[in-house]
Formats: structure tokens, C-alpha cells, sequence
């Protein structure tokens, strides 16, 4: 009986202790292929909370409370995303989640915590099939019409496909070029931004013509099959949708074959391990970028200093990974003030409606997100086009690839 009370009392002293923190889970890919993005948004991130903490924590209820971090890897396997976000699901006094990277993943697992209503911010990446899936459905000749849900607990913190896909057939078409190869891999991530691609170069006048659309898989290391025929139909340039490792393939491919045209793709080609496995031979390659690595404001001078201090580097992974991370817990902490509540539904309310502007390191948002509407997946969005940029690879490094970007950034951070 004794030993009964006394693990009653051990349990109740833990309630109460969890009771005194403002619970939240940051998951991704912190091992694999696409880890330089997940641990980077992990880590900017843990900035913010290190940064909210020290201060003492958030007021809720008449006291300030600290975040505490769940941690959890899903390695970019959907299997393990999908029980990763089942056990959240099912803990009771979760006030939200930050996380998530592949496509996969997210379609594996974001179902279950829109069940049980868990607020999630998805960051600092997934494809546009991750929102997309929650729009109403219209009829089709063999499926009736789906109505998407009334209420979305899942908000998105990144540079969604169709603004990237914008500023790359853009830039395609500003250099003047007529004739593309589409290259992307079998993940939903590189179909969905393959689609996004084609519909951006129908939405912008069709000058471009698609002269072959190459797909490959995760972990392919030679492309000189797919490149050949970009080759010999005459392709200008080619648009890229996948991740790192085999961007740089074929980067690498494109040296081999002597075929010195452009590569534009999504903002993956901006990781580490893109621009480490391909060396000098992705210098000039260009990619959309919410934050580029330069200290070009007071605010990013900070957050570059403090990360490369934190993580004991001198170039960040994934720097457009690591200021999402950091912007998103930002503006989760200004939900969680506003609605003076660990309650996962109270903070998703608030975000719908923030009252206050978050002055992040990318930008200062103004009412980021509004009331789910299931014909219109920006609701959940934060980001347009005004704040993406292009960026160039230089010598290791990302830079921006139009000076007039960097002084519009520059003009923002002077105010």
C-alpha cells in the first residue's frame, strides 16, 4: 500500500511538473539524406526557445512558463513519421508541434494529429501535396466530391512549392531561355514540385517548352542516362526538383557530359550536401531562399552569430532551414502569449488571428496566417512571394543572386 501512495504521489508531482511548462515537439529528419535541413531547423529553433527561456519564459495565466522540448527523429521514413505523430497525438498536454521535412512523412503522419486537433507548424519544409490534401476535392467521372475539414490544425512556416516554382520558370524565362528538361525524383516531394513547374510555365505564357521531364530515385548517383537525352534534345537549362545528394549528382553529371547549362531547381539545392558533393561544379547553380547567409542586417547579423557560436560552425547547413525554425517557434510563442493558454486549441485559434506583428529573423510578420478556408490553402501559409528570394551557389556558399534583393532586405532591417 505504501509503495502505491508513494508512486501516486511520484506521479502526481510529475503532472504538476509538466503542468509548469509549455510543452513542444520539434521533429524531422535529424539523420539521412535530408538531415542538413531537419537539424537545422531544429537547431534554429532551440535558439529561440534557449532565447525565450533565459528571458524567464511566456506569460500564461499570471505566470511565466518554459518551453520544454520533445525531441523526435523521424529519419525521413514514413513509416516512423507516422507513429512519431500517433504517440503525440496521445499525450494529453502537448501544446504544439514544429517539424518535418519530407513529403512522406507529413502525408504518413500530419493525419493523426489533425485528429486529435494538435496545432502543428510544418517546418521548414514539405511539398505542396502536404496542404493541398486538406482543399475540398471536386467530383471527377469516377469519384465523388470530398469536402476538406472545417477547421485545419496544420499551418505551414516555409516558401510553398507554387513560390518557388514562380521564381524559378522566372528566372528561366528572364535569362531568356526557350527549351528546359525537367529533372525531379520518384518522392511525392519531387512529383509535386515537377506539377508545380508545369503549371507555373502554363501560368506564365507556356515560353517555355518542356522538351523532356527525367524523373530518378533517392540515392541514384549517376545520371548520365537522363542528362544524354537532355543533351541531345538541345535543353537550355535544367529546372530540379529533389534533394541534395542527388541535385549533386547531377551537377556532377553536367561537368562530366561538358553540358555547361543552367541549373534552377527548388531551395534544396541550397543544403550542405548539395553544395559539398558538388564542389566547384555547382557554383552558379540558383534556388529560391527565404534567408541567405549573409550579414546584411542587425537581426541576421545576430542569429548567424549565435548559431555558428551554439553549433561550433562556420557555415550553417541549411540556413534558410535554420531561420524558418527559428521565425516559426517566434510566432508560436506570440500565439501562445496571446492566448494565455498551453491549450493546443487555443493557441491554434490565435495563430488564425495574431494580434501583434513577430519581428523573426526573415521578416516581420504581420498576421502570417488566417481562418482555414478549404478552397484556399494560403490560409494556412505564411509565406508569398515578397519575402523569397533568389539565391546563387559561390565558392561553397550561398549569395544572393540579385543585388536589388539584398538592398530591399537590407532597406527592412534599416527601419
Amino acid at each position: 500500500m505504501k509503495r502505491l501512495l508513494g508512486l501516486l504521489l511520484c506521479l502526481t508531482a510529475t503532472q504538476a511538473l509538466a503542468a509548469d511548462t509549455i510543452k513542444l515537439a520539434l521533429t524531422g529528419p535529424y539523420s539521412g539524406g535530408s538531415a542538413p535541413m531537419g537539424t537545422s531547423a531544429r537547431d534554429g529553433s532551440k535558439l529561440a526557445i534557449e532565447e525565450i527561456n533565459a528571458a524567464g519564459g511566456l506569460m500564461v495565466g499570471g505566470k511565466k512558463l518554459k518551453i520544454e522540448i520533445i525531441e523526435r527523429d523521424d529519419e525521413a521514413k514514413n513509416e516512423r513519421g507516422a507513429l512519431i505523430a500517433q504517440e503525440l497525438a496521445a499525450m494529453a498536454d502537448l501544446s504544439g508541434v514544429i517539424g518535418s521535412v519530407n513529403t512522406g512523412v507529413v502525408m504518413a503522419g500530419d493525419k493523426h494529429l489533425q485528429e486529435k486537433g494538435i496545432t502543428k507548424i510544418i517546418c521548414p519544409a514539405a511539398g505542396s501535396a502536404s496542404m493541398t490534401q486538406w482543399l475540398d476535392k471536386p467530383a471527377t467521372n469516377d469519384k465523388p466530391a470530398v469536402a476538406g475539414p472545417k477547421s485545419l490544425s496544420i499551418f505551414r512556416f516555409a516558401a510553398h512549392d507554387a513560390v518557388q516554382a514562380d521564381l524559378v520558370v522566372a528566372e528561366a524565362i528572364a535569362r531568356g531561355l526557350t527549351k528546359v528538361a525537367l529533372f525531379h525524383d520518384d518522392t511525392n516531394y519531387g512529383v509535386s514540385g515537377r506539377d508545380d513547374m508545369l503549371a507555373q510555365i502554363k501560368r506564365q505564357g507556356d515560353k517555355l517548352t518542356v522538351l523532356t521531364q527525367e524523373k530518378f530515385k533517392i540515392g541514384d548517383k549517376d545520371m548520365t542516362a537522363q542528362l544524354l537525352k537532355a543533351k541531345s534534345l538541345g535543353a537550355q537549362a535544367i529546372l530540379i526538383w529533389a534533394i541534395g545528394p542527388e541535385e549533386a549528382a547531377v551537377s556532377n553529371g553536367m561537368a562530366k557530359l561538358g553540358l555547361k547549362i543552367p541549373l534552377i531547381g527548388g531551395w534544396t539545392l541550397s543544403m550542405s550536401n548539395y553544395i559539398d558533393n558538388a564542389g566547384a561544379n555547382g557554383n552558379g547553380t540558383l534556388m529560391p531562399q527565404t534567408f541567405i547567409e549573409e550579414p546584411i542586417t542587425p537581426r541576421a547579423k545576430t542569429f548567424i552569430e549565435s548559431y555558428h557560436k551554439a553549433y561550433g560552425v562556420t557555415r550553417i547547413p541549411s540556413a534558410v532551414a535554420a531561420a524558418q525554425g527559428y521565425d516559426a517557434v517566434l510566432i508560436f510563442a506570440a500565439a501562445v502569449k496571446q492566448a494565455g493558454s498551453t491549450d493546443t486549441r487555443k493557441i491554434h485559434d490565435a495563430l488564425e488571428d495574431l494580434k501583434e506583428p513577430v519581428d523573426g529573423v526573415i521578416a516581420t510578420w504581420k498576421k502570417p496566417y488566417s481562418k482555414w478556408d478549404p478552397t484556399d490553402v494560403t490560409t494556412h501559409e505564411a509565406f508569398r512571394r515578397e519575402q523569397t528570394v533568389m539565391g546563387m551557389v559561390k565558392d561553397g556558399r550561398v549569395v544572393f543572386a540579385n543585388e536589388a534583393d539584398k538592398a530591399r532586405l537590407q532597406k527592412r532591417g534599416a527601419k
